[in-house]
Parts: C-alpha cells; sequence; structure tokens
C-alpha cells in the first residue's frame, strides 16, 4: 500500500502528453524529475536549483516547436537526457547543463496533412538510444562513452503509424527473446533483438486501439491501451498471455520497477494502479495481481514513474497540474 508523501512544484503545468514524467534514480542519491510543458522542459533536479530547457530547431521566438516528450537514458558508460520536439532530438548531459547532440527530422517542404514530430526514447543494447518518429520510423543512435560523436547507425522501418513509444528489456530476457519493443498509434508492437544490427523478431498487429506507453520485463511485454486495457504478450513468441480492463478511459503511461515486476498504470480516469507481475513457475504462464489503486481527484494522469528499482515510491503528474505528487509506503 501506498500514501502521498510530498509535493514538487513545477514553474509550469505538465502537458497532456503520453508519458509525460521522466525521473532518474542515481543510487545514494535523490531522484532527478521532469515534465514537459509545451515548448520546455521542467527540470527539478538532485543536484542545483530548478532548470528549465527548451525546443530547439526554430527559426525565431514564435516558432519555437513543441516538446512531445523527455526522458533519462541510462547506458553503462553514461546517462544523457533525450528531449523530443516537432522538429528533432536533443541529446544532454544528465544535468541537463551541456547540449551533446542534436539531430534535425526531415520537414518536408510542403508539409502534409499529418504532423512530424519524434517521441519515444530508450537506451538499448548497452550503447544505443532509440527514439520513434510520426513517420513510424525508429532512429537509433550509436553513442559513445565520452563525447559529443554521436551516430544515426540505423534507421528501423516496420511501422506504418507514428510511433508512441519505445521500451527496453528491465530484466533477464528468456532465450530467443527479443530485448527491446516499439509500438505504434495503431497499436502494432515490434519485438526487436538489438546488436550491431537490430533484427526483427516478430510483429504483433494492433486491433484497433492506439498503444500508448509499453514495457518490457523478464521476456513479458506490457503493453497500455486507448481502451483502457493492459494486456502482457509473450516477447519469444508474440502469443498474448493475459488481458486486463485496467483504466476506464485512454492509457497514458505504464512504468515497471525490474527488481519486483510492480507495473504502474496511469490514465485519463485519474486512477493510479500498481500490479505485480510474474510468471508462474509450474506452468510457466505469465499472471497479474492487483496491488493498490490510488486516485488522484479531477486529474486527467499524464505521466507515472517508480522512483526506485523496487517500486516502493511512484511519482505522477497529470495535465494542467503545476506538481508531481510523490507516493511512497503506507
Amino acid at each position: 500500500q501506498y500514501r502521498r508523501e510530498r509535493t514538487l512544484v513545477l514553474r509550469s503545468s505538465s502537458s497532456a502528453l503520453y508519458n509525460n514524467l521522466a525521473v532518474l534514480c542515481p543510487p545514494s542519491r535523490p531522484p532527478a524529475f521532469g515534465a514537459v510543458h509545451g515548448t520546455t522542459l521542467s527540470l527539478l533536479g538532485n543536484e542545483g536549483p530548478p532548470r528549465q530547457l527548451q525546443a530547439r530547431g526554430g527559426a525565431s521566438a514564435l516558432s519555437t516547436p513543441l516538446l512531445t516528450q523527455a526522458a533519462w537514458c541510462e547506458l553503462p558508460a553514461r546517462v544523457l537526457l533525450v528531449l523530443t520536439s516537432q522538429r528533432g532530438v536533443q541529446m544532454y548531459e544528465s544535468d541537463g547543463s551541456t547540449m551533446v547532440f542534436w539531430h534535425a527530422l526531415n520537414i518536408p517542404e510542403h508539409p502534409a496533412a499529418h504532423s512530424v514530430f519524434a517521441r519515444g526514447i530508450a537506451a538499448a543494447g548497452g550503447r544505443f538510444i532509440c527514439v520513434g518518429t510520426s513517420s513510424g520510423a525508429v532512429l537509433v543512435f550509436d553513442i559513445p562513452p565520452k563525447g559529443t560523436n554521436v551516430t544515426l547507425s540505423e534507421i528501423l522501418e516496420q511501422h506504418r503509424d507514428p510511433i508512441t513509444d519505445i521500451a527496453a528489456e528491465q530484466g533477464q530476457a528468456p532465450d530467443g527473446a527479443g530485448d527491446l519493443v516499439t509500438a505504434d498509434d495503431s497499436g502494432t508492437l515490434c519485438l526487436w533483438s538489438t546488436g550491431e544490427e537490430f533484427t526483427l523478431l516478430g510483429k504483433i498487429p494492433g486491433s484497433g486501439s492506439t498503444c500508448s506507453s509499453v514495457t518490457l520485463w523478464n521476456g513479458i511485454v506490457a503493453a497500455g491501451y486507448g481502451n483502457g486495457q493492459i494486456r502482457l504478450w509473450e516477447a519469444g513468441s508474440g502469443r498474448i498471455r493475459a488481458q486486463v480492463s485496467a483504466h476506464a478511459r485512454w492509457i497514458y503511461a505504464l512504468d515497471l520497477a525490474p527488481l519486483t515486476g510492480k507495473l504502474l498504470s496511469g490514465a485519463e480516469d485519474s486512477f493510479v494502479h500498481v500490479w505485480k507481475l510474474s510468471r508462474n513457475p509450474d506452468t510457466d504462464g505469465i499472471e497479474i495481481q492487483h496491488c493498490h489503486a490510488e486516485c488522484v481527484t479531477d486529474t486527467q494522469v499524464c505521466g507515472v514513474r517508480f522512483c526506485d528499482p523496487a517500486g516502493d515510491t511512484f511519482a505522477v503528474t497529470g495535465y494542467d497540474l503545476s506538481e508531481i505528487l510523490c507516493y511512497g509506503p503506507a
């Protein structure tokens, strides 16, 4: 069980974007938080005063692009803060002090009916950062152990719809299971094996509902959908193993605690739920158990993240809410 512990004040409210909460949990230091509002990212750091980062790529102040997501990417050699926007991808040192890399998206001269943006961020394979785009392509950046020599090493083109979220394996993948999953607006999921070249292992077709958020743990894919459902898939075979009507409205965010297999979900219905994923050792079946429900009154929840690897604490952002709400053990 959890209870509300404290409230962190943001300079501006959170935009209604999927997965609109970034949390970095460095060992033996308090966590750092980030939430997107319009063209800026508000950072509440574990070091120094609050900071705001601006989207770049606009020719003038009036044309500053909107940010679509922010996330810390933890690689063995370094941690980078990655921002996506309507114009491109920005990468910073973990405290936001220094920009390491900027990648511009190809903006057509005569924009078609659909907008151009990047969204969906994950560290993968020990040295890569993957970023999704509105065309359905996934950009794979090769990150050096230090310095700014970031290169675009590969573009994965299997999705036909805008990427919504990307997740890397948070536990131990069983043999043959992928260690990266990408999701899109149609609900299609692609399972990948990372390496010098990324290999497509399987594709799970969508069923008419957007997959807004996805996680991957011990070969289990947990995906949250616009119809309020959470579905669990086998990352090796792509078979569905469980389905839960978790929320009454659109799910905006999922997160996973790698040490325990706890799953966090937040949605438009003002509810945050904590679940527990497990494998039955006798049947190898995948099981999901409900552990906790929290109502954030009159708030469209748009970001939820655990603040420690065991899932004992978590934080919540909501649309038009100028606060980050922190919960701990009751």
